[in-house]
């Protein structure tokens, strides 16, 4: 065996290595990253304008956005949780008081008609004994309280590691939108493929990114309106908040805006209102649930230039596979498959013989 086969054969186990060591290391950071990668990819063509602006202070340009992307994304989450939050734990207070100096009757006497109406009639046909049950839901409460502090603890260590892989996404964020063309002419110059194809390949990622988050968007605005017409029509309480938070629910595709309709219609129905609680689910079900299936892939089509089913099979095939992130993965994985068969046949597939009129001879 000559000297240089060998050599490149250690060389090509060091570099596989070298790879799976660096995976190793990103690892932890891995969403953190590919999140600001879709971000900068997004945002890159403001960041240019914006730095054009400010006479050519791209440093002032990136920090502008990535505080952007913080009001943007952040803030309403972090809102809506600490609000979910206040409002459970001042139920469980109501209800724990309440109980301590009504007891269960005066509780029950808290509850909208039918639902109290039902209740009474629950505790009647199986004959409740209200002393035994107020003593044994107060036990419930007090046993339930190291319950909740492990929920707590929990939910403070999820918060904990969301708030980190915030701090990563942002910071990566900040140097892919500065450094963002001299990385990627980095990549072009040490890339093994021929020269222009690996610009070609981000490019392709790049038009992808845009085209899912923008439909994912405008499909949560869409949703977000039908809801509200069905909220208006039913006359759920506060529809404009229920509006709201489908807007934020729909762009998480694991709960989707159906969600809050299907709990407006649960308030409906409990506060006396069973015919525009049936509405609500319905219209929840055929109008609000069928958006995403339907707008979605439209937009993403549009944006891909891709037949729809396969826009909509690489949508819920990257869902089911990578989770909520998928919705980003499925597609960039088709866009890259295509964008290499696209690159093979245009450079590397089999010259189109030349057609020669059948009149002329050969010379």
């Amino acid at each position: 065996m000559s000297p240089d086969l060998t050599a490149r054969r250690v060389f090509t186990g060091l570099i596989l290595l070298s790879i799976f060591l660096l995976a190793l290391v990103v690892k932890p950071f891995a969403k953190g990253f590919f999140l600001a990668a879709v971000l900068a990819g997004a945002l890159y063509t403001t960041h240019k304008r914006l730095t054009r602006a400010f006479r050519g202070r791209a440093n002032l340009s990136s920090g502008l956005l990535c505080f952007a992307v913080v009001v943007a994304l952040l803030v309403p989450l972090t809102g809506f949780t600490a609000f979910l939050i206040t409002e459970a734990t001042a139920g469980m207070r109501f209800i724990n008081e309440t109980l301590r100096k009504e007891g269960l009757e005066g509780l029950v006497d808290q509850l909208p008609g039918p639902a109290r109406t039902f209740t009474e009639k629950l505790m009647e046909r199986f004959q409740v004994e209200e002393l035994q049950l107020d003593e044994q839901l107060q036990q419930q409460v007090t046993s339930q309280g190291g319950t909740a502090a492990k929920a707590v603890t929990g939910a403070v260590a999820a918060t904990g590691s969301f708030a980190f892989q915030t701090v990563m996404m942002l910071i990566a964020l900040f140097f892919l939108l500065v450094d963002g063309k001299q990385l990627v002419e980095w990549l072009e110059s040490v890339s093994p493929l021929q020269r222009g194809q690996t610009t070609e390949i981000l490019r392709e990622f790049r038009r992808v990114v845009i085209a899912v988050l923008v439909s994912s968007i405008a499909t949560a605005g869409v949703q977000t309106v039908a809801a509200l017409v069905g909220y208006l029509i039913a006359r759920v309480p506060i529809p404009f908040f229920f509006a709201a938070v489908t807007f934020f629910l729909a762009l998480i595709p694991a709960v989707g805006a159906a969600v809050v309709c299907f709990a407006a219609a649960g308030l409906l129905l409990i506060t006396g209102h069973p015919w525009a609680a049936l509405f609500l689910a319905i219209w929840g079900v055929l109008v609000v649930g069928l958006v995403d299936n339907i707008v979605k892939p439209l937009l993403v089509k549009r944006g891909l230039h891709m037949h729809g089913a396969i826009v909509f099979f690489s949508l819920l095939g990257g869902l089911a596979t990578f989770g909520t992130v998928g919705l980003l993965i499925g597609p960039l994985v088709i866009a890259f498959f295509l964008a290499l068969v696209r690159i093979y046949e245009r450079d590397y597939g089999r010259p189109t013989p030349r057609r020669t009129d059948p009149a002329t001879p050969p010379t």
